[in-house]
């Protein structure tokens, strides 16, 4: 088999053409990155969101277990551990309706805050306090609530 010989081209690139390719990405980088150091609140806020939607998952299949929601002093908790304050569920699910060992924490490590009923007549409500850890607020220190996030 013959062998090819490959010729190799001397070019590259010049030093304008390497400055014009630097100061591009440096025009880039400066509009993309406070874009970019935005978006890990926006994450957090959507894993804050997601969370309350798992947990609303497993208080309905415990109540579809039970017939009823836990109460506020049964807490999450009743997710994973069968109450041992009144009403005592009869069917509670062995091992429990959340994954792991523990209540899951909202994305800036605070506790999810539960309450049922709520003093609206509501069955629950779930709420993340936000980056504050707070009541209240408003942009990325805003509440994430189950109650917000059915109207959507």
């Amino acid at each position: 088999m013959p062998c090819k010989r490959v010729r190799i081209n001397g070019k590259g690139f010049t030093l304008i053409e390497l400055m014009i390719v630097i100061v591009i990405i440096g025009i880039l980088a400066t509009l993309l990155i406070p874009r970019i150091m935005e978006r890990p609140e926006e994450a957090r806020r959507v894993k804050g969101k997601m969370d309350i939607k798992a947990i609303e998952s497993a208080l309905k299949l415990y109540k579809i277990d039970n017939g009823s929601y836990p109460t506020t002093e049964q807490g999450l908790m009743a997710l994973l551990k069968k109450p041992e304050t009144a009403p005592i569920p009869k069917k509670w699910r062995e091992g429990g309706y959340l994954d792991g060992t523990a209540v899951p924490k909202d994305p800036w490590s605070n506790p999810y805050y539960y309450v049922s009923p709520t003093p609206e007549g509501k069955d629950y409500e779930i709420v993340s306090y936000g980056s504050d850890g707070e009541l209240g607020g408003t942009g990325k220190n805003a509440d994430i609530s189950s109650a917000d996030l059915t109207k959507d």
